[in-house]
């Protein structure tokens, strides 16, 4: 094969991919109404499951932590359709809903879900849970402290460097 053959094939397949990534139905496409064997062809399975707080449905999960800033929650009412979806890793949301001194390592779980990664410092005695997210063109990262009980302790909000800055 030619080289010019070599770069038309590659460019096709560029262009092939780029048009297939338009026709993709992300969770925030859904409407509601839609039938969860619909979302689950269109999507795949979820990356976690939830039972309803009120037991009348059900919460699909599609979490795109480590690498991604998204964390959509499909929720699904008892016949199996399509309440409401949700971006989570929202900072508008995050006062609304963060329950310091009530909310346990399940229902961090049930909202965020897993996070990117886990740490500890010293002078905090439980676990910190890492999720990245976007706040417009600002990549910014949500910290949740989990007493050793499980509950949560605490959130703090930072930014998120891709590139470390020089601190000399």
């Amino acid at each position: 094969m030619t080289r010019a053959r070599s770069l038309g094939v590659a460019a096709s397949l560029v262009v092939a991919l780029l048009l297939g990534g338009c026709a993709f139905m992300g969770p925030s496409r859904l409407a509601p109404g839609t039938p969860a064997a619909q979302v689950r062809a269109q999507l795949g399975q979820p990356t976690a499951r939830y039972a309803a707080r009120d037991g009348s449905g059900e919460r699909w999960q599609y979490s795109y932590q480590p690498a991604g800033r998204q964390v959509y929650n499909v929720d699904f009412d008892a016949a199996g359709s399509v309440v409401r979806v949700e971006q989570a890793l929202s900072e508008a949301l995050f006062a609304q809903r963060i329950k310091t001194g009530t909310w346990t390592r399940q229902d961090v779980l049930r909202e965020y879900g897993a996070p990117a990664w886990t740490m500890g410092t010293y002078n905090f005695k439980g676990d910190i849970w890492v999720w990245r997210y976007e706040n417009g063109p600002f990549l910014r990262l949500l910290y949740i402290d989990l007493a050793p009980d499980g509950v949560v302790a605490g959130y703090t909000l930072g930014d998120e460097y891709l590139d470390p800055p020089d601190w000399r």
